[in-house]
């Protein structure tokens, strides 16, 4: 039965899971209180025990007893549909958020890194791992350190629900929080799905600006099915996923050393990288500007869902400690 999403009762609980999703810690009926209130809204801490209530049983929330409740995949879906007019550019916002809280220091190899977390049926696990194999091999990703957790242990700001298993890839935008820390600023232009001919990047023959999503255009791209990673890998020809930046052109050099620092560190991510105002992959870059084009983290992740798994994906879910990944290899 579809709900009014117009009834105050409902603007509540939608307020509720906006501040739910933003947070990587569990949140009880107090700070939640406290937090509407900046929002304008006047819930008491009762009034949001009820609508936290309502949210279990619709399984948007999750309870970890005195520690609060934090939001499962359910809810985050429930949030983008419900705001989903409302949140034109949401994705381009929180790309450059990631950007602006990213500390990792590629040098040092310490502080956070911008991630996406995938969750995966226990059942499915061992036979998703091996269908990713090929593309962490060829290195069609960020990099090939990822993290594991465990039903009701989190990963960024994502709660690993019952049954499954929670997989961390690095996202593309932690070379642009590296980037951003060393003062190159990067223009967030679109996702899209990328045709590698011979192994070389040829041109984007879809994408979705993120001033224009409210859905990360990988997450959509895969449920779509629009990619072919694993034929990609083998043969050198088919269609990833990738991502689209531009960059001043005065901060090339510094880009280049930033890149070959974080290579060092095992992330990687950057595909091409183009020359001063000169279209890249077919897409016409700005005077002034050069083109980067960046593989998504998620590109193991679709070549699984290729092989017939269905996995939920939420791309740039949070952070993590840079010291809490391993290789994928290690699994």
């Amino acid at each position: 039965m579809e709900r009014a999403i117009g009834s105050d009762s409902e603007r509540q609980i939608i307020s509720i899971l906006k501040i739910l999703r933003e947070s990587s810690e569990p949140l009880g009926s107090k700070i939640i209180a406290r937090k509407l209130e900046d929002e304008g809204i006047f819930l008491s801490e009762r009034g949001v025990r009820y609508h936290l209530m309502t949210a279990d049983i619709r399984g948007y929330t999750q309870c970890l007893g005195r520690d609060g409740r934090m939001i499962t995949p359910e809810g985050r879906q429930e949030v983008k549909e419900a705001l989903a007019s409302q949140q034109l550019g949401f994705v381009r916002e929180k790309l450059e958020m990631l950007a602006c809280q990213t500390t990792f220091d590629p040098e040092k190899r310490t502080g956070q890194v911008s991630i996406n977390t995938s969750l995966i049926r226990k059942d499915k696990f061992k036979r998703a791992i091996s269908a990713m194999k090929d593309a962490f091999k060829a290195n069609i990703c960020v990099s090939d350190l990822v993290a594991i957790a465990s039903a009701g242990e989190t990963l960024g700001s994502v709660v690993v629900p019952d049954g499954h298993i929670g997989l961390a890839t690095i996202c593309s935008v932690v070379v642009n929080g590296v980037l951003l820390r060393a003062g190159v600023p990067s223009e967030y232009r679109f996702g899209g799905v990328l045709q590698i001919r011979n192994n070389e990047p040829r041109r984007f023959v879809a994408i979705i600006e993120y001033a224009g999503t409210s859905i990360d255009p990988s997450e959509q791209f895969i449920r779509a099915r629009m990619t072919s990673v694993s034929e990609a890998v083998k043969t050198g020809n088919g269609k990833i996923l990738g991502v689209f930046r531009t960059l001043p052109a005065p901060t090339r050099e510094l880009v280049e050393e930033k890149i070959a620092l974080l290579k060092d560190a095992g992330v990687r991510g950057i595909y091409s990288l183009g020359q001063t105002s000169e279209p890249l992959c077919q897409i016409p870059v700005a005077l002034n500007r050069i083109g980067i084009v960046q593989l998504s983290g998620l590109n193991p992740i679709a070549a699984a869902c290729e092989a017939g798994i269905d996995i939920e994906n939420i791309a740039e879910s949070g952070l993590i400690d840079f010291e809490k990944l391993h290789s994928f290899w290690q699994i």
